[in-house]
């Protein structure tokens, strides 16, 4: 029995001066898009809200801690594997101090920056990131 607010995960498309902050994944056997583009996010620990799960991801990967109030749009939606109905992707946005501070730990191969319309075509993109942030980008003309 699900509560209707269970959610597995949060994903953070994170800009910096007009481009996405995004990590390869490990290639490894058994986990889902290996090898391919993510953005900074993972699974809920506990009672997690979506906002605190996608900032302690980006703790945990990047070395970044960023305040609630710098997430600038959030929406939930289906989600695609996992034990509760909902996922859901959010937006913020690095000052330059704060990106240069970046530490990237264990999980995924690296990191760079993507212009969005890369992000957009790559063929080793994630899909559901892909369409998740045209939707973002369809109600927000102004992110550069």
């Amino acid at each position: 029995m699900h509560h209707e607010d269970d959610f597995t995960g949060a994903k953070l498309a994170l800009f910096h001066a007009g481009q996405l902050v995004v990590y390869k994944r490990d290639d490894k056997p058994g986990i889902p898009y290996p090898g391919c583009w993510d953005f900074p996010g993972g699974g809920r620990e506990r009672g997690e809200t979506p906002v605190q799960c996608a900032l302690r991801e980006l703790e945990e990967e990047f070395s970044l801690r960023l305040d609630e109030q710098r997430i600038e749009w959030q929406r939930r939606y289906p989600a695609t594997h996992g034990p509760a109905p909902w996922a859901w992707f959010l937006v913020a946005r690095l000052e330059q101090a704060e990106f240069e501070a970046i530490c990237f730990g264990d999980e995924g191969q690296y990191w760079r920056l993507m212009q969005v319309s890369e992000y957009l075509a790559h063929e080793q993109a994630v899909d559901y990131l892909q369409e998740r942030l045209r939707h973002f980008l369809a109600g927000r003309l102004d992110i550069a």
